[in-house]
């Protein structure tokens, strides 16, 4: 196992995940990939943009969502472990399985939140929804939300 994709979604259950990936990749000798997907632009996905500081406000979140993924690889690779941040846009289940087969990934670990039936029923899951359309090993992490 030599690359390991790990989804972050900055819901303050990271540290868990990290700990996870770091298990696995010291024990394997592999590289830890952490993804964060971002909303795509609003203007991309049919919107309009709105007011400067809403987009000023969107390019600092997206700055401090990337510094994090930077400070996170940082901090594996002081472990001694292979790691690199990236922060993507686009629609979340398909960047993550397009991104885990341009960066030839063996696993993939991700977070799974319990949620109530109507949350399932609109939202769903992301997890569940990259177990169904992966092609490549997932690994479930169970998060509680408090």
């Amino acid at each position: 196992m030599k690359n390991i994709l790990l989804t972050i979604d900055f819901k303050n259950n990271e540290k868990l995940l990290i700990d996870k990936a770091f298990q696995l990749a010291e024990a394997f000798n592999s590289k830890i990939w952490l993804v964060h997907i971002a909303a795509p632009d609003p203007d991309f996905a049919g919107f309009e943009i709105g007011p400067k500081y809403i987009r000023n406000s969107r390019a600092e979140d997206l700055k401090k969502e990337h510094r994090q993924l930077q400070e996170y690889a940082a901090e594996l690779k002081e472990k001694g472990v292979s790691a690199e941040g990236l922060l993507i846009q686009g629609a979340t289940i398909e960047m993550i399985i397009e991104e885990a087969q341009k960066l030839n990934v063996d696993l993939i670990i991700t977070g799974h939140h319990e949620h109530s039936f109507l949350y399932r029923a609109f939202v769903g899951s992301v997890s569940n929804e990259i177990i169904r359309k992966s092609k490549i090993p997932v690994l479930i992490v169970p998060i509680d939300v408090e």
